[in-house]
């Protein structure tokens, strides 16, 4: 494992001061008794490709989600919180490192050897490897996407104990795959021959061993992150939960095409996908209470970015009504492409059915859930996220508020986004050559429908200078134009 040099910058007077330091129930410390408190179990579960608006307790009305919703009612949902980058592979460095897009090692779905993307460097310090140096036994089942066999970004080398999954994107474009990978053993599906359907259904799979896990480590501090493939395409789920969906609406057959498996009833499908998910949630909460960890588990819940654009693989996320009216899909920094959900359930600790508007994104999961396991002053130097614990246990953020938000994308077109306040710039075509800002108040246009930067010289003066600081070049993934004379 690698030994990160990390300086504890923060004395506890520092630390109190900026209302780091967390109740002794929640941090390491004394419990009633006098005995040491349990370090909280963190159960991360993240969707793949799931928008925000297909989730009941975030407006939606044809897909069902009880499970997920019951998490939003007995906690805290999100309803300003983003994706780091507007695709999967950067969106996961993002959430592992703490770094914006500007600063992240990965910022691209790149492959990289026969299967796999760009590995995540050695270097990088990720929450997995932080949270085992706390005591955490370390899993993740499901979608890793930053590296592939034999490299330094597998897994268990990047703080996992525990690896069940997919290493490679591309792979995991198939639910019914030839083969997985447990630990750094690839294993043979038996029954499963890549085609539409089979005998082991990925998703399934990584329900059993996430629930294995808990089981294993429930009598100490354990981290599971739940990388879930669903909803990704291919559109592919088991019959017994087709029939929920099958023959409810208009539904015309998906023929197959961009790489991706035909299906009868594409529709019926992928909300058949969506609830399957939700029943798996629903089964590792059922877990967690039984094993009488409810008040010692917080479990989040979000999505690596915005919902597949339309038509693509046989979805349909205008007739979902996927992203709630938000401009841009996946792969786009407009808002449809990286607004996710975020909630958070912690019994005793999360107060119930309540919301927050507070902006917030995925560099802020490795500072937050260092915060809640009572390691504050373990959090790198260096990072882009701002802890959310204060939020999350109903306290105020304070001097914990981000100035800023950054994303910027090579792909699709090139682009760049910044939110200053209610403030959003955005630029796209890097690649044509262009560099003008779009300008958008989200206050009053939240579907960024209204470019309204002629009006405002000085804001734009503002933007402009947020996306040239936080841009770091990188040599892997060059912003065009940006970095790349034309």
């Amino acid at each position: 494992m690698k030994t990160p040099n990390i300086a504890c910058s923060f004395a506890a007077s520092a630390l109190l001061a900026v209302g780091l330091i967390l109740p002794q129930s929640v941090c390491a410390g004394q419990g009633s008794a006098g005995s040491p408190a349990r370090k909280p179990n963190v159960v991360l579960i993240m969707a793949d490709d799931l928008g925000f608006a297909e989730l009941g307790c975030y407006g939606q009305k044809k897909i069902r989600t009880p499970n997920v919703d019951r998490l939003a009612a007995e906690g805290l949902r999100f309803t300003r919180f983003y994706a780091g980058f507007p695709v999967c592979a950067p969106s996961r460095c993002a959430l592992m490192t703490g770094k914006h897009a500007g600063h992240c090692a990965i910022r691209d779905n790149r492959k990289a050897g026969p299967e796999g993307q760009s590995p995540l460097p050695n270097d990088e310090i990720t929450v997995a490897e932080l949270l085992k140096q706390q005591g955490y036994a370390t899993g993740a089942m499901g979608k890793w996407g930053l590296g592939g066999p034999d490299s330094e970004g597998v897994p268990l080398r990047q703080g996992f104990d525990r690896f069940f999954g997919y290493l490679c994107q591309s792979v995991a474009h198939n639910h019914y795959p030839t083969h997985l990978w447990d630990d750094e053993e690839r294993i043979r599906l038996e029954g499963n021959s890549g085609g539409p359907t089979g005998r082991q259904f990925s998703h399934d799979l990584f329900e059993t061993k996430a629930l294995d896990f808990i089981q294993t480590h429930k009598d100490q501090p354990f981290f599971l992150y739940l990388p879930f493939t669903i909803s990704h395409l291919a559109l592919q789920v088991p019959e017994d939960s087709l029939a929920e969906y099958r023959g409810l609406w208009d539904d015309p057959p998906y023929n197959g095409g961009h790489g991706y498996l035909p299906h009868p009833a594409p529709r019926a499908a992928y909300a058949a996908m969506v609830t399957r998910m939700d029943r798996s949630v629903g089964r590792i909460v059922e877990l967690i209470g039984k094993l009488g960890l409810d008040e010692e588990t917080l479990i989040l819940f979000t999505s690596d970015n915005g919902p597949t654009y339309d038509r693509l693989g046989g979805s349909d996320s205008d007739f979902f009504q996927s992203s709630a009216g938000l401009r841009g899909l996946k792969g786009s920094v407009y808002e449809g492409g990286i607004r996710v959900p975020l909630i958070a359930r912690w019994k005793g600790k999360v107060a119930p059915g309540t919301t927050s508007d507070l902006p917030g994104y995925f560099p802020d999961m490795l500072p937050t859930l260092l915060d809640v396991a009572g390691a504050a002053e373990r959090i790198p130097p260096g990072i882009d996220g701002l802890s959310l614990a204060p939020t999350l246990l109903g306290r105020p953020q304070d001097q914990r508020r981000h100035d800023l938000l950054y994303w910027e994308f090579p792909s699709y077109g090139g682009q760049q986004a910044v939110q200053i306040g209610p403030w959003k710039g955005v630029r796209q075509n890097l690649a044509k050559g262009k560099t003008a800002i779009e300008l958008y108040h989200l206050e009053t246009d939240p579907s960024e429908r209204q470019d309204v930067a002629a009006a405002n010289p000085e804001v734009v003066a503002r933007i402009e200078r947020a996306l040239r600081e936080n841009h770091t070049p990188s040599k892997l993934f060059p912003l065009q134009t940006i970095d790349v004379k034309r």
